[in-house]
């Protein structure tokens, strides 16, 4: 019987050791492009040339010195993404969370063929209906302005999926009908007592909202022609022209200071989704 024990114990230990190994090495595989790319940002056009380097060169603020010489405006490209970024995602998150809070919480005659209109938009393809929009925002000359990128996100079926699995397995309705009782509204039902249990599911989509709108370039390049409204996306496209075909080095470290901004926004909200399975897992 200890012979069994003992070797159950070992098995366990190797399995797990075969796990760890592999989720490290599926770990480097994901970070080792974005070192890479960060590494490249701090180097000359013929030490990229010269082959791949793991290790940091000195040549970051001369391909910074570049881009700024090159009419590129970092710190408006930063301002213009993240007022849409943010506000896009403010009304993705909190809206979708809405809809969501509606479809789980009442009993409505036409709630479920609510839902399927909702998932049937999904099956639209944006660029479909980009020459409407596109055509739509002109005659009532909203291009150039920023609100056109961030008012749709108050509509995002798929958020709005995502919300409703997760109240669905989640939310008691005991708890909405002791507010009633108590005298609560429905919004300050809704702000004080459901947003706080859904702010895992919450800081998931928030990360994906914010990537997604960060990293949009079709409907701006579309809509935005003034450079002074021009988004972090659209500068670094614009580096493929004639005076970037050598500035490999600049080149990267455009993108890098693109990418830098979902890092730290991924690292402020990641502990939110951390903390939300481990209230999961936890059992009474």
């Amino acid at each position: 019987m200890e012979k069994i024990k003992e070797g159950s114990a070992v098995a366990l230990r190797i399995n797990r050791t075969i796990v760890y190994v592999v989720c490290i090495l599926l770990a480097l595989l994901s970070i080792l492009p974005f070192w890479v790319m960060f590494v490249n940002a701090t180097r000359s056009t013929a030490e990229i040339q010269a082959g791949l380097s793991l290790l940091p060169s000195t040549h970051m603020m001369s391909n910074l010195q570049v881009l700024l010489d090159k009419s590129f405006d970092p710190i408006q490209g930063f301002l213009n993404s993240f007022t849409i970024s943010a506000s896009a995602t403010i009304l993705t998150v909190y809206f979708s969370s809405l809809t969501a809070y509606g479809l789980v919480a009442y009993n409505w005659k036409l709630r479920q063929p609510f839902f399927t209109f909702i998932m049937a938009v999904m099956l639209i393809p944006a660029q479909a209906s980009s020459i409407g929009f596109y055509q739509f925002m002109y005659k009532i000359h909203f291009t150039n302005n920023l609100l056109p990128l961030i008012l749709p996100a108050i509509a995002a079926p798929a958020v709005v999926f995502f919300m409703r699995q997760y109240l669905l397995g989640t939310l008691s309705l005991e708890i909405v009908e002791a507010a009633r009782v108590d005298g609560s509204g429905e919004f300050k039902t809704f702000n004080r007592i459901i947003l706080p249990l859904m702010m895992p599911a919450i800081a998931t989509q928030a990360i994906f909202a914010f990537v997604a709108n960060w990293n949009n370039l079709f409907m701006p390049l579309i809509l935005l022609t003034d450079k002074s409204k021009y988004t972090m996306p659209i500068m670094v496209s614009l580096l493929r022209g004639d005076i970037y075909k050598t500035e490999f080095g600049s080149i990267y470290m455009g993108l890098a200071l693109t990418a830098l901004p979902l890092f730290i926004v991924y690292f402020l909200l990641s502990r939110y989704i951390i903390a939300g399975v481990a209230l999961g897992g936890v059992k009474e």
